[in-house]
């Protein structure tokens, strides 16, 4: 549920001038000694991301999102000689999958794909209906292999669009790189084309020194869309359409939530993705499901106390979320200090602790 803001937001409020040499094309050597820019009271605090323990409270929970990212970066040819692209969205039931298709032409329903690796790509048709964005293909391996085999056999980790490098062939120690790097540590659910990024900066040594804290940890699923990158187009943020995405909530982190609130403690939200899947759930009360929720200014949050977060792409809905959680001005202002000091932006860059601001009034 939305209530009314005072301001009436427009894509151009979510603008900011971003140098090129600040989009982080590399992750930080260690996961934990990336920087961390605390924003949660008064005047912002630069500090290292190992220091996150430190920062919050015996009794708090953290809660993250457990989806693994698949190896969805497919490359072949089209039946003429032209090169085609697949970005597999999601893995329908049988041998069928939803992507995105990066060719020169899109070929005619039928028409078969080969495939880097020796197996086929049918295209059947557009989804999610005769009109839809997306295309549907069922992928025929030499061995009967399954979609998720043929990916990790096959496929490349889809790297956002503003990471310059391609991840092929010729590319081998940047892909080992970014198979190891671009997956948290906790990752086990395989269905995400895109990185809980703010998860990435967790290493073994920053979960045992939570736990030692005396702070609880939970898990969720949400299976990140490459639409995440998409930007908003329209000046109305009423009239833009947010992308679907698949989320989980267990049982077992309902329950951990409960104890939370009983006990006095916070719950932390590592990256949107897991308050998107949170405060979906407290709108719908629907544990498992397709998402749509679009937050902006104005939200009534509902679950999450603090949010960790990457820094976002300008003109996101991801700006949009950070800005209702945190106060637009209080954001905005974050952003300029992290500019001029310097901090590494984007999936593979630096992270942010926020707290939720007090709800605005209705007008």
């Amino acid at each position: 549920m939305t209530s009314s803001s005072p301001r009436n937001f427009t894509l151009a409020d979510f603008d900011f001038q971003l140098p090129e040499a600040l989009i982080a094309q590399h992750p930080c050597a260690e996961r934990s000694a990336s920087r961390l820019l605390d924003g949660t009271a008064g005047a912002p605090v630069d500090r290292i991301f190992r220091e996150l323990p430190s920062l919050v409270l015996p009794g708090d929970l953290l809660v993250f999102n457990d989806t693994r990212v698949l190896k969805a970066r497919l490359f072949g040819e089209k039946p003429t000689g032209g090169k085609a692209e697949l970005l597999i969205e999601r893995v329908l039931q049988g041998q069928e999958v939803v992507a995105h298709v990066k060719v020169s032409k899109k070929p005619p329903i039928g028409t078969m794909l080969q495939m880097a690796g020796g197996f086929h790509a049918t295209l059947l048709g557009r989804w999610p209906d005769a009109q839809g964005p997306l295309f549907r293909f069922r992928l025929d391996g030499p061995a009967s292999e399954t979609p998720f085999e043929l990916m990790e056999r096959h496929g490349h980790m889809p790297l956002p669009p503003y990471i310059e490098r391609q991840q092929q062939h010729e590319n081998a120690g940047d892909a080992a790189e970014d198979e190891r790097r671009y997956q948290t540590v906790f990752a086990r659910a395989p269905g995400a084309v895109a990185a809980p990024t703010a998860a990435l900066h967790f290493d073994d040594a920053v979960l045992v020194a939570l736990a030692a804290r005396g702070v609880e940890r939970a898990s969720v699923t949400l299976h990140v869309g490459a639409g995440t990158f998409q930007p908003v187009k329209t000046g109305n943020l009423a009239e833009h359409r947010m992308h679907a995405e698949w989320y989980s909530i267990p049982a077992e982190t309902l329950a951990a939530i409960q104890r939370c609130r009983q006990r006095g403690g916070r719950v932390v939200a590592v990256g949107t993705t897991t308050v998107r899947t949170l405060e979906s759930w407290a709108q719908s009360g629907q544990t498992e499901g397709e998402t749509r929720i679009f937050i902006t200014p104005g939200f009534a949050f509902q679950v999450v106390d603090l949010l960790l977060t990457n820094f976002h792409l300008p003109k996101s809905t991801l700006m949009m979320l950070v800005s209702a959680f945190a106060g637009y001005e209080r954001v905005m202002a974050l952003y300029r200090h992290a500019i001029a000091q310097g901090y590494r932006f984007f999936s593979y860059g630096d992270a942010m602790l926020l707290a939720r601001c007090a709800p605005i009034a209705l007008a």
